[in-house]
């Protein structure tokens, strides 16, 4: 069982695609979040065929809902995208060590309980994923995929009628519709960097149908990191995320209700750029300093349909951050 507390928390278990409900405003330290909760148990055959039951987190995307895991203190846009966790079984076998896969299925994408909301079906989500490690264990490669018999779904939030605004998937579940993901990310530690560069990759390819219709969204990211000696790094991160419309995130023609549609056919594309300091400055505590550059669509300053009127664009950017994070590991 792993559990989250504060202002994360907060944003993991009410995870908001546009209605303005979640946000820095909030200053809730408060929030708990069960992040995944399962039992493992390991069918005898072969290397050992192990099986998780319960509430697990999505294999999906390089970044991982610990900050402190990724190379960048903020998130990715990539990363926002993707369902957070799945309720089910996902099973893995080992058949050496250069392959490695995964079998599972879920209660449809994004959802953690086994309940509907509102008349609409959760779905069941397929889920598989394959990894080859590279001889010498300094090279990654993991092919991942999502099917689901319903539109992405967070059953934290109600599901709107007819009436009512859509805000992009999430709370708009349709058992009618369908979610298709496939995820490649990897990773590579050159040997004649003596262990101190990491270079990574994540290549996303998403398209869903929900009440309103369906969108198709893509992106890519790289990453790199350095680790100059043993008390400093140097990390960056740079993205692209698009979409055939703004059914899936953005505000440019974002519809105001089910019967609108799902606005022109240009889409959206956003843009940034992050680069992260990291210092240890003694054992088991980091400080890490982080400037990041956002720019695209409606990137800066937009907010979706509400049931006060029309989604409003935002301007293109850029929008600039600064920040710090200090990490103690117990």
């Amino acid at each position: 069982m792993d559990v989250m507390i504060g202002e994360d928390a907060n944003f993991m278990k009410n995870r908001d695609s546009g209605n303005g409900s979640i946000d820095n405003a909030d200053q809730d330290s408060n929030s708990l979040f069960l992040e995944q909760a399962f039992v493992t148990f390991r069918v005898p055959v072969g290397n050992g065929w192990d099986f998780n039951v319960g509430k697990f987190v999505s294999f999906l995307g390089y970044e991982a809902l610990e900050r402190p895991v990724n190379m960048n203190v903020t998130f990715g846009l990539l990363w926002n995208q993707l369902p957070f966790y799945y309720t089910g079984v996902l099973s893995s076998y080992k058949f050496d060590e250069y392959l490695d896969g995964k079998l599972g299925v879920a209660n449809g994408s994004g959802s953690d309980n086994m309940t509907t909301t509102s008349g609409q079906g959760d779905g069941v989500a397929l889920l598989a994923g394959l990894n080859i490690t590279a001889p010498g264990g300094n090279a990654n490669w993991a092919h991942n995929f999502q099917y689901s018999t319903a539109s992405e779904n967070d059953t934290s939030f109600s599901v709107p009628d007819n009436s009512e605004p859509i805000y992009a998937a999430y709370g708009a579940s349709n058992a009618n519709g369908y979610t298709l993901i496939y995820d490649s990310w990897g990773n590579w530690t050159p040997k004649f960097a003596d262990d101190k560069l990491l270079l990574a990759f994540d290549a996303i390819l998403g398209t869903f149908s929900g009440a309103a219709g369906a969108t198709t969204w893509y992106g890519a990211a790289a990453y790199t990191k350095y680790q100059f000696n043993d008390w400093f790094s140097l990390a960056s991160r740079a993205e692209f995320l698009g979409s055939n419309n703004a059914g899936k995130f953005g505000v440019n023609g974002a519809q105001t209700t089910q019967n609108d549609g799902f606005g022109h056919n240009t889409g959206n594309n956003l843009w940034e750029y992050t680069i992260t300091a990291g210092f240890h400055v003694i054992e088991n505590m980091m400080i890490r300093a982080e400037y990041r550059l956002d720019w695209g669509a409606g990137s800066v300053g937009g907010s979706s349909a509400s049931t006060d009127g029309p989604a409003v664009s935002g301007s293109g950017g850029p929008a600039h951050y600064a920040g710090a994070e200090v990490v103690y590991s117990f």
